[in-house]
């Protein structure tokens, strides 16, 4: 029988859920900005859950779970809503870059950037944030551009188009 990569076995049957499941489970993933291989990881590994879970219980038997596919999709996002809290704690806990300023050790200078960026994240729309978040993170505009099906030129011209026109809404006089 398969196993995860954890080396837990998947029965058959929640395999076969997981196959009918799985592009509809990755892409549910994506535009949560997981990407791919680890919602795959994801998705064996509830797979391999839901699978432990059958095999323990004496009198659970696919015919208890009424719809096997719809249960390991739950158990599935279950573990990318997980995985989602967890990158947004890591980047609230982020101090912002200091990009470059020659005053990097002004503590008044670092909270004023901070302020300064807080104001322009709240003001984006969500795809420009989850950009800067996963700059931040050290994803590559390459890796940003195809999560979002995009050259990582075309990337990079929308994340500064937005923050262009954040920075005049907010009467910046700076090339953001």
């Amino acid at each position: 029988s398969p196993v995860d990569r954890l080396g837990r076995r998947i029965s058959p049957v929640v395999l076969d859920a997981a196959e009918g499941i799985g592009r509809r489970a990755i892409e549910h993933a994506e535009r949560l900005l997981i990407d791919p291989a680890v919602a795959a990881g994801l998705l064996e590994e509830a797979a391999a859950t839901v699978s432990r879970a059958l095999a323990s219980k004496k009198n659970c038997t696919q015919a208890n779970i009424r719809d096997l596919p719809s249960y390991l999709f739950r158990a599935f996002i279950r573990r990318v809503d997980k995985i989602k809290k967890r990158q947004l704690a890591l980047v609230g806990d982020l101090a912002v870059p200091t990009f470059g300023s020659g005053n990097s050790t002004d503590p008044q200078a670092s909270v004023e950037m901070k302020i300064l960026v807080d104001e322009l994240l709240t003001r984006c729309d969500a795809k420009t944030r989850e950009m800067f978040y996963r700059r931040i993170e050290g994803f590559s505009w390459k890796e940003i551009g195809r999560s979002y099906g995009i050259s990582n030129d075309a990337a990079k011209v929308r994340f500064s188009e937005a923050l262009r026109r954040i920075g005049e809404k907010l009467g910046l006089k700076s090339d953001l």
